[in-house]
């Protein structure tokens, strides 16, 4: 019998996924897994008032289907492929969703919709679909590392729709109790999905970007899922041998980082969750005005003049149509209003509020090649002469600065209250902090159904 450090990369891997929903995981990971499953649920159900988001619910709605699977937000059942791409584009309609730094991706609207279709299907428990979230995750970033994520997202592909595909097809193959045989067949159905490029960028309106980043890895790891649960076969082995995945889309690839520390290394623990519901450029900046704000009792009124500097990764902030993304827009609001929610990041009109704008040319807005990525440098000049600044620490929300479990609270309340209602939105956070003793998952979904949300006038791009 080959030892696990014998093991091929996807004998390792095809294993893992197969022992993956009956393994328990180590506390800190089943805390972190319920942290990133009810951010992606508020997500969902904020984005259900965004244009994308009521995009894919019309769509899903027109697709009909067998009723197996809940579209979030509202009271359609439609078959899990359909719920898996109406959710996934919900999950993403805007910038509240978490990321992976590492693989350059956006996780949970991919992975997490997939395993809730898949669970809710199957009548699995609660404890089987926190693993199942936490392996998508696990296997999703690492595909996008084996492939080199930055050389991938240099040759034009998506690198959020392939950790997406990735990660989604692999939470539902173990939700879906594959055998590691089947589990290798599940990597090939992935394979022959994988697509999407990053022309993404100049969708306007987020539609695209949230079928791109949630809606088609989430389905398509479904449909994959459910074939090979059928009893679709294929190749044993895409990821070696002729005309393998690495050699179609690798641009440096190592396929041993495929297995590099399962098991041991929890993706998940290194996926970002965002305290605003933001573009993730700007939530340093944001950190760092509310940090200023109320060390220094800075008043709006009393603001001579900002110097802004951030790096040159971060352009993508500047002269933004889209409110959630414009930088000095969202610098505003923070300083204005002494916070940010999501309504006030998402209000089109406030975009053309003469206070904020007479706000906005107080802002010297500049990026520079010797800043660092996510290290913005920033200078408030008082009208009394004062000037205040800070060093920027790490992101909140991060890594080295994860939230705590109100932060994740506070924020989750912020998105699920205005749809759901202060009940509602308790019971949501009730049923997923209980999941570990749920035999299934029928009540987390009860408290996530709602009538159609009726779209917002912050939805979506301006007209």
């Amino acid at each position: 019998m080959s030892t696990e450090s014998e093991l091929s990369p996807m004998e390792a891997l095809s294993g893992y996924i197969a022992a993956a929903a009956a393994t328990p995981l180590p506390d800190r990971v089943v805390e972190k897994t319920k942290f990133h499953l009810l951010d992606t649920i508020a997500a969902i159900v904020s984005g259900a008032t965004l244009l994308p988001g009521q995009k894919a619910i019309e769509y899903a709605g027109l697709l009909g289907g067998k009723p197996e699977a809940t579209v979030i937000g509202t009271n359609i059942k439609t078959s899990v492929a359909n719920a898996a791409l109406a959710n996934g584009m919900l999950a993403h309609a805007d910038e509240t969703d978490d990321s992976h730094k590492a693989s350059r991706s956006h996780p949970g609207c991919a992975v997490v919709p997939a395993a809730l279709a898949i669970a809710q299907k199957n009548g699995t428990s609660g404890a089987a679909l926190l693993r199942g979230i936490a392996v998508g995750y696990d296997v999703g970033a690492r595909i996008n590392r084996a492939l080199s994520t930055q050389k991938l997202y240099d040759a034009g592909h998506a690198t959020h729709a392939f950790a997406g595909l990735f990660g989604a097809t692999t939470a539902a193959g173990a939700l879906e109790n594959l055998s590691a045989q089947q589990c290798r067949w599940l990597m090939s159905y992935a394979a022959q999905q994988a697509a999407g490029i990053t022309s993404w960028r100049r969708d306007p309106e987020h539609i695209e970007k949230a079928f791109c980043f949630g809606g088609m890895p989430a389905r398509n790891g479904v449909t994959a899922a459910t074939m090979v649960a059928a009893g679709f076969t294929g190749v044993d082995d895409v990821f070696s041998g002729p005309r393998n995945f690495f050699m179609a889309f690798g641009q440096d690839p190592n396929p041993s980082l495929l297995s590099e520390g399962l098991g041991s290394r929890f993706e998940i623990m290194e996926t970002t969750l965002k305290k605003w519901s933001v573009g993730s450029p700007n939530q340093a900046v944001l950190d760092m005005g509310q940090a200023m704000q109320q060390e220094h009792g800075i008043a709006a009124s009393d603001v001579k003049r900002i110097s802004l500097v951030m790096s040159m990764k971060e352009t993508v902030v500047a002269g933004q149509s889209m409110p959630d993304i414009n930088g000095k827009h969202l610098l505003s609001l923070m300083l204005l209003d002494g916070t940010l929610t999501f309504a006030s990041s998402h209000d089109h009109e406030r975009m053309h509020d003469p206070v904020v704008l007479e706000f906005q040319q107080k802002i010297d807005l500049s990026f520079d090649p010797s800043v660092e990525h996510r290290k913005p440098v920033m200078h408030i000049e008082m009208n009394d002469g004062r000037v205040f600044t800070r060093p920027a620490e790490a992101v909140r929300g991060t890594p080295d600065n994860p939230m705590t479990k109100e932060d994740v609270l506070t924020k989750a309340r912020d998105l699920l209250t205005p749809t759901l209602g202060a009940a509602g939105c308790e019971a949501v956070i009730d049923a997923v902090w209980k999941l570990d003793s749920a035999a299934n998952i029928t009540s987390l979904m009860a408290t996530v159904q709602s009538d159609a949300p009726k779209a917002k006038k912050f939805g979506g791009a301006s007209s």
